[in-house]
């Protein structure tokens, strides 16, 4: 079973975006956030619900992992940069 490159490059992102957030996300909650900017993780969150609206795929697993998701774990580093 082989899989196409159009697949390969809807599941990248899918699989790297949320990943890559989420480790970004743990390094916050260990640490106090002092050097996270809050505006950056924001915008980053603002451009990814952008992202899922614009690909009009609102329940394709790829656009809800890779814009949807991301987009929560990017506001919830929002969060926790604030509070810290």
């Amino acid at each position: 079973m082989s899989i196409s490159k159009t697949k390969l490059a809807g599941w990248l992102p899918a699989v790297i975006l949320p990943t890559a957030t989420t480790l970004q996300l743990i390094r916050v909650m260990q640490s106090s956030g002092g050097n996270v900017s809050a505006l950056s993780w924001f915008l980053f969150g603002l451009a990814n619900v952008g992202a899922y609206l614009f690909t009009e795929k609102y329940f394709s697993i790829q656009a809800l992992l890779s814009f949807a998701l991301t987009a929560v774990l990017d506001f919830v580093i929002v969060g926790l940069v604030l509070t810290t």
